[in-house]
């Protein structure tokens, strides 16, 4: 395993983070652990994402049910200060009725949620504490073009920072990170710290992917001029930068077949055939598309970890082996043609 420092401490963590969000839909806790004791104890793995919304779909019987089983595997394990874990507050959605809409970063709401994960992961401290998505109307989770409403909601980045302060104070959280934010956001946060003398955001968990690039074109060179690390989710797109969807094949018990829907954003017309491209490449190459997709992104300067899941140990096998990938430079500049023909066509 290769290890990152997370940015403006001391603290090393493995470049393949272990997601967490199928456990508890998809994964059963037993697998959830199998999971765990594989890539802790035999791949080097010491960083663990997951959320208080886990797992997904999220839904108001599961909601929780992921730290839960990290909880549980944490206490059977009786051994917690060698591994970093990260978790994250909701922020509001009309769409799931069970998360609310409204203030999210409040000093209660933070406060309830922090005491909730630390309940259901069964330990005293998270290690790296992530606001899961903006309170404010903005683009995220795929949201193509802006319209602004001049009244809408912005969050009190001063209450929200002193709140997470008085937290690392308790004990309760070490470092605190931001999720699904644009630059905007970000610059807020990193302002209202420098100003205030209060936490400084060490980390930016986003989308990214070789057909979801957007993050290069205003974060990137912030993330690198600023040290806000990028924990890199959706690595393979929801899955569909591996071989499994190929062919417009729809396997049983994948997260396509299943929601469709839900995972729309990734259901643009040319996403396919960039997939198409891309696993053209990897073949000629003697790789897997989904081991040369995640090589790609452990390859970028501004990446502090790359957030692996899998539904099956085949899967999570292979996607930890990327980590002793490397990619030729023909291989990228390859990518960049296939890029530049089909540019981020799954925001």
């Amino acid at each position: 395993m290769e290890y990152t420092n997370l940015p403006g401490t001391g603290v090393s963590v493995s470049k393949i983070c272990l997601g967490t969000m199928t456990w508890g839909e998809q994964n059963t806790e037993a697998e959830a652990h199998e999971q765990l004791d594989y890539a802790t104890g035999e791949k080097g793995i010491n960083f663990i994402d997951t959320a208080e919304m886990y797992s997904v779909p999220s839904k108001a019987e599961t909601m929780g049910s992921t730290e839960r089983f990290i909880g549980a595997w944490l206490k059977k394990r009786q051994k917690r200060d060698d591994l970093i874990i990260a978790s994250k507050v909701v922020g509001p959605s009309a769409g799931l009725k069970h998360i609310g809409t409204g203030r999210k970063f409040t000093r209660e709401n933070i406060t309830r949620a922090v005491e909730g994960s630390l309940q259901r992961l069964q330990t005293e401290y998270i290690d790296l504490y992530q606001l899961h998505w903006p309170e404010r109307p903005t683009n995220y989770f795929g949201k193509l073009g802006y319209t602004h409403t001049s009244d809408d909601a912005v969050t009190d980045f001063v209450e929200t920072l002193t709140t997470l302060q008085e937290l690392i104070k308790q004990g309760k959280i070490r470092y605190v990170g931001i999720s699904n934010e644009t630059p905007w956001g970000m610059m807020q946060y990193l302002r209202t710290a420098e100003q205030h003398g209060l936490p400084k955001i060490h980390t930016i968990q986003n989308p990214y992917n070789l057909v979801n690039r957007t993050f290069e074109v205003g974060l990137a060179e912030m993330s690198i001029r600023e040290e806000v690390g990028l924990l890199a989710y959706s690595p393979l797109a929801g899955g569909l930068l591996s071989d499994k969807y190929l062919g417009g094949q729809r396997p049983e018990g994948a997260r396509y077949t299943l929601w469709a829907n839900y995972f729309s954003r990734y259901s643009h017309p040319n996403t396919m055939k960039a997939v198409e491209r891309y696993a053209t490449l990897a073949r000629e190459n003697g790789l897997s598309l989904a081991q040369m997709a995640l090589a790609y992104i452990n390859s970028r300067r501004f990446l502090t970890a790359n957030i692996i899941g899998a539904t099956s140990m085949l899967q999570l096998k292979e996607n930890i082996e990327s980590i002793g990938v490397r990619l030729t430079d023909d291989v990228l500049k390859e990518i960049e043609k296939i890029h530049l023909e089909y540019p981020n066509p799954a925001p």
